[in-house]
């Protein structure tokens, strides 16, 4: 199985393109990253190419549009900006090679900010689509971000059927639907005609995917059962020095060519006994 280190979250303390050699040093199969505009393309570049890892994703940056960090793009009244965020997102990930950007809803509700959503989404995938760009939406839980617009998986796969593109797909963050709907793998199953991309992280704290209630080897042995080939992005928090936190990593590759009991802390709970929240398909 291959893995995209999140460099979001993963070695926070370097510049970027040090990033990069240090998750390649680490064994990842690729990165990928949040806001990274304040680096200069052509150093990304240099470091993707010296390293040999592709970069899969970035973000529209957060805007801070009243109590909203989470983007701009289902805000009424705030289509210029959003559009704004769109357009240079997609320009520096055709830049750096970036084959997906995720457009970051903000905080709103109602019908209204489903329109404005889906008329930016719309105008995203016209600016992506000519550069071979997909577009990714991804829910995000109540408590992490209260407010945000998208919330659940099926929200998410109602607005791309909606929208009816074959280049907008979901982001399927294994966190955020662990602690929102419970019962992770019959949710994957459920959406994987719609995923673009698969992040993990420990639940319910955050932490590395090896610190956590969800058994990860159990579910990634699914999804890979499921025909997902493509790196799952680690997006944890990290305590300390990220090399410290690592030792997952060798574990979880080798998940397929050892006995799966041998692959994970006893005290771990089946994926399949998460309690499910959320029964819609």
């Amino acid at each position: 199985m291959k893995f995209s280190a999140n460099l979001g979250y993963l070695w926070t303390e370097r510049p970027l393109p040090d990033a990069i050699h240090a998750a390649a040093e680490a064994g990842f199969d690729a990165v990928e990253c949040h806001w990274p505009y304040d680096t200069p393309p052509d150093l990304i570049r240099a470091a993707l190419r010296e390293t040999g890892l592709p970069m899969l994703s970035l973000n529209t940056r957060r805007g801070h549009v009243g109590d909203t960090p989470f983007g701009l793009a289902a805000l009424p009244g705030h289509e210029g900006a959003a559009r704004t965020a769109i357009d240079e997102a997609t320009s520096y990930a055709a830049d750096i090679g970036a084959g997906m950007v995720h457009v970051m809803a903000g905080n709103a509700t109602g019908p209204d900010a489903a329109r404005v959503f889906t008329t930016n989404l719309t105008y995203a995938l016209e600016q992506a689509q000519p550069l071979g760009i997909s577009i990714l939406i991804e829910p995000l839980n109540a408590g992490d971000a209260p407010g945000y617009f998208l919330s659940t998986t099926a929200q998410a796969i109602q607005i791309i059927e909606d929208i009816g593109a074959p280049h907008i797909k979901l982001m399927f963050d294994c966190y955020h639907v662990g602690l929102t709907e419970g019962d992770v793998a019959r949710r994957f199953e459920a959406c994987l005609p719609h995923i673009g991309h698969v992040q993990i992280a420990g639940v319910p704290g955050r932490g590395a995917p090896d610190d956590s209630d969800l058994d990860y080897p159990s579910l990634l042995k699914r999804i890979k059962q499921l025909g997902w080939a493509r790196p799952i992005g680690a997006e944890y928090r990290v305590t300390g020095e990220t090399k410290d936190s690592l030792s997952w990593l060798p574990q979880y590759r080798l998940l397929y060519a050892k006995p799966l009991q041998n692959c994970h802390p006893a005290r771990a709970k089946s994926a399949a006994n998460m309690p499910a929240k959320d029964q819609n398909p």
